[in-house]
C-alpha cells in the first residue's frame, strides 16, 4: 500500500534534486571558470573513459530487463541500482571532463545534420532521465509495482537512447 505523505515528500525531495542537479550541471559546464582551470588537469582519457561507462549502462539496462521478463525481480533490483550507479560514475566524469577541458571538441565529420540532431537530443534527454531514473527507483525500491512497471515503460527506452547515444557522440566526435 502507497503512502500518500510519504510518496509527496519523495516527489518533492526528487524534483528539488533533479533541478539542483541540473542547475549546477549547466553552470559547470557554461559558466564562468576560475582563470587557470581549463586545462589544467590533463582529462584527455575521459571521453573513452565517458563512452565506456555509457556502454555498460546500456548493457546493464539491457540486462536489467532481461531480469524482469524472467521475473526475477532481486536480480533486476540489483542490476538496476548497479545501472544507476553506472549512470552516476558517467555524471561525476563527466562534469570533472567538462570543467578542465580547453573549449569543446569540434564536430569535423561528414554530416553535421545527424551529429547535432544525436546530440541536441542527447542532451534534452539526459536532462529529463534523472528525475525519471530517481523515480523509477523509487517506485522500485517501495515495491509499488504498478507505478514502476507504469514510469519504467518511459524510463528504459529514454535511458537507453541516452547511453547508446552517449557512444554514438564519442565515436563520431573522435
Amino acid at each position: 500500500m502507497t503512502d500518500p505523505i510519504r510518496d509527496n515528500f519523495w516527489t518533492r525531495i526528487i524534483g528539488i534534486v533533479s533541478f539542483v542537479l541540473c542547475c549546477a550541471i549547466a553552470f559547470l559546464l557554461l559558466g564562468p571558470r576560475p582563470a587557470g582551470v581549463a586545462g589544467s588537469l590533463d582529462v584527455s582519457a575521459l571521453p573513452l573513459v565517458n563512452a565506456s561507462i555509457n556502454l555498460v549502462t546500456t548493457g546493464l539496462l539491457l540486462l536489467g530487463f532481461y531480469y524482469i521478463k524472467q521475473r526475477n525481480f532481486e536480480a533486476h533490483k540489483r542490476t538496476m541500482l548497479t545501472a544507476f550507479a553506472s549512470s552516476t560514475a558517467f555524471l561525476v566524469t563527466y562534469v570533472i571532463y567538462h570543467w578542465f577541458k580547453a573549449g569543446p571538441t569540434p564536430y569535423t565529420g561528414d554530416i553535421p545534420g545527424v551529429f547535432y540532431t544525436i546530440l541536441i537530443s542527447h542532451i534534452i534527454l539526459a536532462a529529463i532521465i534523472l528525475p525519471l531514473a530517481l523515480f523509477t527507483l523509487y517506485r522500485g525500491w517501495t515495491d509499488n509495482r504498478p507505478a514502476h512497471r507504469k514510469i519504467a515503460r518511459i524510463t528504459l527506452p529514454l535511458w537507453l537512447y541516452v547511453s547508446v547515444t552517449g557512444v554514438l557522440i564519442y565515436l563520431m566526435l573522435y
